[in-house]
């Protein structure tokens, strides 16, 4: 049985919580889904929560947030502190969406907002094979950014690719840190929820087509399960 900490580094809006949940509550049901044993704590540094001594957890899993990791606000150099902490730890590490841009940024890469612009909606990805983590040859996932990881640091391999993300997935060599861009703790209404706030932001065409891919199947199950085994494994040697 694994326990997993959860560092929420933002919250979903007000008005869609009491639907949806708040980004714990989505990982929760995630990771249950695949393994209903594991136990969680969660520290909010949005609701003021002190960061723990990485040292010290089982599991860390590090959330979404509407920042961006180079934005200077007061909580992300203490946060990246604890992710290079639990890094050379080597516990076990999951970043998603800010949580896959904050590990690449503390762990030596570079991160920016993308001349893309906005990723919306379902989006697939290749998967690079032979990775040990995430099995097939392609994911469908849902995914809300306009930020990317440009620059991978030294020691991330790239797992998860596609056009307008080429570093999506990233595998780092001490064999226990792990991030991906998609969102694979959403479901299919708050993908769609997402696609709506980006009204006026995004060109309208990209933000319609968004909506519409959301009406073929996601993979987020087997990207969920692939996490959750994940952050099961045993811290490895130093």
């Amino acid at each position: 049985m694994a326990r997993i900490t959860i560092i929420e580094t933002g919250h979903v809006p007000k008005k869609y919580r009491e639907r949806h949940g708040a980004f714990p509550d989505m990982f929760t049901r995630m990771v249950r889904a695949a393994d209903p044993s594991t136990t969680f704590d969660i520290v909010s540094i949005p609701d003021g929560d002190a960061l723990p001594d990485a040292r010290g957890l089982e599991a860390i899993l590090i959330t979404g947030a509407a920042a961006g990791v180079y934005d200077g606000l007061d909580w992300i150099a203490p946060l990246e502190e604890f992710v290079r902490t639990a890094h050379a730890n080597r516990t076990p590490m999951v970043g998603v969406c800010f949580g896959h841009q904050l590990i690449a940024q503390a762990l030596g890469g570079t991160v920016r907002k993308s001349e893309k612009g906005w990723g919306i909606g379902r989006h697939v990805y290749q998967v690079t094979p032979d990775n040990g983590v995430i099995d097939g040859k392609a994911l469908a996932i849902a995914c809300s950014h306009q930020d990317q990881v440009i620059e991978t640091p030294g020691d991330a391999r790239t797992i998860l690719s596609s056009d307008f993300t080429p570093h999506a997935g990233l595998l780092y060599a001490n064999g226990t840190t792990l991030s991906v861009q998609p969102h694979p703790e959403f479901d299919v209404g708050f993908a769609q929820v997402c696609c709506e706030l980006r009204e006026g932001h995004a060109p309208d065409n990209v933000v319609a087509t968004a909506i519409a891919s959301l009406a073929a199947p996601l993979d987020s199950a087997k990207l969920g399960g692939a996490i959750t085994r994940f952050l099961a494994r045993r811290r490895t040697s130093s």
